[in-house]
């Protein structure tokens, strides 16, 4: 059976990644030592870096949001492509 998803509050985030920061310490053992996965903690220092750099979270959200469309326009377009040559091989045959 799946786990069920543990939700951080971002009081909770950011003290993490304030602990990375502060300490010097590397993210794994920070992880270990809070008890949760690396990765995540890895994702919300990141962020955390990249907000320092002037690069909002909505700017990330507004980029995931587009590169959705995008690839679901992507796909759109291969449909119409197909059928655009099965009616053109209809016209050949009728």
């Amino acid at each position: 059976m799946a786990e069920k998803r543990r939700v951080f509050k971002p009081e909770s985030r950011e003290r993490a990644v304030r602990i990375v920061t502060e300490t010097g310490k590397p993210i794994g053992e920070v992880a270990d030592d809070l008890g949760i996965n690396e990765t995540t903690l890895a994702s919300w220092f990141s962020r955390a870096k990249r907000a320092e750099k002037g690069k909002p979270a909505e700017v990330d959200a507004e980029m995931a949001r587009l590169r959705r469309e995008n690839a679901q326009l992507k796909k759109d377009s291969k449909e119409l492509v197909m059928e655009r040559d099965v009616l053109k091989r209809c016209m050949v045959l009728w």
